[in-house]
């Protein structure tokens, strides 16, 4: 199975906030996926998004409660997909200083938590229910793959937004819109 067939490249260049209202000029959009452990829903999330947007975007997830280690069924879904996954579950906080262009939460309980960004990035909730708290071991593995195939559909959507000529807020509506 394979999410796109792309590269894992991403850029590296920090986008500074512009005062225009605008969102996309200049360097990779930097995107930050927040869950409540940072260990399934997130990071898959960031893998997928690292994947398809072929240096488009910068992107990391945090966690509001961050887990000791990745789920392994998250890890396990990705490869999966062609996507060989080294991600650490990481806090917030050491990504909250950072100026991000949108910050998206997966899990209800991290979107009532949200601290408060730097640089007046826009936020969307994308929620959906943690598949490593399915307890039968199939539904589980059957959970993480429509996980998968959640996020990856409204990733499709976000990349195909255009961010070069939408305005701030018009952005903002769309997103919620996904």
């Amino acid at each position: 199975m394979n999410v796109d067939g792309g590269s894992k490249g991403v850029s590296r260049g920090a986008r500074q906030p512009e005062d225009k209202g605008e969102v996309g000029e200049g360097s990779a959009l930097r995107v930050l996926f927040l869950c409540t452990g940072n260990s399934a829903r997130s990071q898959i999330a960031e893998a997928l998004l690292t994947r398809k947007a072929h240096g488009r975007f910068l992107v990391k997830s945090a966690g509001t409660e961050p887990a000791a280690a990745v789920n392994p069924g998250a890890l396990e879904v990705l490869k999966d997909y062609g996507i060989d996954w080294n991600g650490l579950p990481k806090h917030v906080d050491s990504v909250r200083r950072e100026n991000w262009d949108l910050v998206i939460t997966v899990c209800d309980r991290a979107k009532e938590s949200c601290p408060t960004m730097p640089g007046q990035p826009l936020f969307a909730h994308w929620g959906i229910p943690d598949p490593a708290a399915v307890p039968d071991d199939d539904a589980r593995r059957r959970a993480f793959r429509e996980t998968v195939q959640f996020l990856s559909r409204r990733i499709d959507l976000l990349l195909a937004l255009p961010f070069e000529s939408l305005e701030r807020r018009a952005l903002e509506l769309r997103l919620d819109a996904l």
